[in-house]
């Protein structure tokens, strides 16, 4: 990942959390369709290496590189999970996706699975996914649309929180809309109009163990990660609104009908 704009989430464990819940079945299910047994992968903003390990394992006949910002902490917990599922054609590298550290046409296929939204350039990211993957592969995106949140029933709190997370990661330099904008994005970055497939996929939170995750992880990450100090940072939060803010994830939590879904914009394009 880049470090011209400022992450958002930080690598506090709330957030490394997220990251380890995730899974190609879950969170890259569109671009499984495409993949083969002997193809190469760069996936990028891999995170502690649950959707990179998954990807490697189905690649078989091929190698997967995971790649994180060198300042991530992440690495060692990635290189542990594949080892514990005994996966061993993958390999994990710090590096900036503005400036990808791999010469042209390297890779089948080049992923990033929520990064766009929090580089500060997408279109010069997307750019180097272009000139990194081989002509005839793939550039694979999903990003999150902060304004895709449903969620039931309404709590005093979750509202504010919403609008309270698109100004923070608006004032980071990132991009809280993303997941509408990954066409345009594309389009500007020279993939053809006609190389590209759109699609959208969900996240939803239903069973009382996934709703119990979701609250208790956003109301942690709301008051002990990076989004605390770049919240308080802006000016946009202090700490009495983001423990209240917190306190409405764990109300929210604690019902016995809710329902929480998140959307994400999906697109594939071809080199």
């Amino acid at each position: 990942m880049s470090t011209e704009a400022e992450y958002t989430h930080g690598h506090h464990e709330s957030v490394l959390g997220l990251h380890a819940w995730r899974t190609a079945k879950n969170s890259a299910g569109y671009l499984l369709p495409y993949l083969k047994p002997n193809m190469t992968m760069l996936d990028i903003g891999c995170g502690p290496g649950t959707i990179t390990t998954d990807f490697a394992a189905i690649l078989t006949q091929g190698h997967v590189t995971g790649l994180e910002m060198p300042s991530s902490n992440v690495f060692d917990k990635a290189r542990a999970h594949a080892a514990s599922r005994g996966v061993t054609n993958v390999s994990f590298v710090a590096g900036d996706a503005l400036a990808l550290p791999f010469p042209d046409a390297t890779f089948d296929v080049v992923h990033a699975h929520q990064v766009l939204q929090h580089v500060g350039d997408p279109v010069r990211m997307l750019k180097e996914m272009r000139r990194v993957a081989k002509p005839g592969g793939l550039v694979a995106a999903r990003e999150a649309d902060m304004d895709g949140l449903v969620w039931y029933p309404e709590v005093e709190g979750l509202k504010e929180w919403q609008e309270g997370y698109i100004s923070v990661t608006r004032a980071n330099g990132g991009q809280p809309r993303a997941g509408r904008r990954l066409h345009a994005w594309a389009e500007e970055a020279g993939f053809p109009k006609e190389n590209i497939v759109l699609s959208v996929g969900a996240w939803c939170f239903c069973t009382p163990e996934d709703r119990a995750y979701w609250s208790g992880l956003w109301a942690d990450l709301t008051v002990s990660s990076h989004f605390a100090v770049s919240a308080k940072k802006h000016g946009i939060c202090d700490e009495e609104r983001l423990q209240r803010l917190a306190a409405a994830w764990q109300k929210w939590g604690a019902k016995e009908d809710d329902w929480f879904a998140l959307m994400s914009g999906e697109m594939i394009a071809r080199v």
